[in-house]
């Protein structure tokens, strides 16, 4: 019996490994927005049908696919990045893979998806992102008119950087990168969405044009949400050079 997927911990955080049957020999670390969750049996994106569908389309391409809990709502801390580091690597040491490994980022893992690629450069081919959470800064500005959910994001931010609710403003980043024209190919959903285009990858894509390196973004109708795996996988194939 061909094992589809393999739960372990690192760090007393459940992984999981989905095992393409015929490997391409490329990976891909997926980062997932607040919702996301893995436990020993299970996570969020094999339980959602849609993100489900997402990941055995990207098996059928071959693609080794890896991710962990992260401890949960981690707004890419340090902890959590720190963690990433150690999944891949350990994914690298234990799978016959290329070295170098594709991103795919929801939400609030594109805050994590920065910070690995400004960490470990050589590792990393492409990034891509769906409707993407790139200015913390400015999400937590935009929640400000909530207070429900401003109240729960400041707290979540203080216990996922280690920090009292009232130094939350100390460790809050705009947007920002050292690798300025690394591979990145958003896909936003349109319409009214948690992370307003115009606070995150409208900013980004700007940014990215000042710096002569720029992205495409793709806006699509949330029906539409998890069905471009062709897209993805043409772009991860765009940056593709093997080495």
């Amino acid at each position: 019996m061909t094992i589809k997927e393999r739960f372990f911990q690192l760090d007393e955080q459940w992984c999981t490994i989905h095992l393409p049957e015929r490997p391409n020999g490329f990976a891909i670390l997926l980062i997932g927005d607040t919702n996301h969750f893995v436990n020993e049996k299970t996570s969020f994106w094999m339980q959602h049908a849609g993100r489900s569908q997402l990941i055995e389309e990207l098996k059928q391409y071959g693609y080794t696919i890896f991710y962990s809990n992260l401890y949960g709502r981690h707004w890419g801390s340090p902890k959590a990045v720190r963690l990433a580091k150690q999944l891949i690597y350990y994914v690298l040491k234990s799978e016959i893979l290329n070295k170098r490994i594709y991103l795919l980022a929801e939400g609030m893992g594109a805050l994590a998806a920065l910070r690995l690629v400004d960490a470990m450069p050589e590792r990393i081919r492409a990034v891509a992102m769906l409707s993407p959470c790139l200015d913390l800064q400015a999400q937590v500005a935009y929640e400000r008119e909530n207070k429900f959910f401003y109240k729960r994001m400041i707290k979540e931010i203080a216990s996922a950087y280690e920090v009292k609710d009232e130094n939350v403003s100390s460790v809050l980043s705009s947007l920002s990168t050292n690798q300025k024209c690394f591979p990145v190919k958003i896909w936003q959903m349109s319409g009214v969405a948690h992370y307003p285009s115009s606070l995150h990858c409208r900013k980004y894509e700007e940014l990215r044009k000042t710096w002569c390196c720029p992205i495409t973004v793709i806006y699509h109708l949330p029906e539409k949400r998890y069905g471009f795996s062709h897209a993805i996988h043409k772009f991860y194939q765009e940056n593709n050079d093997l080495s």
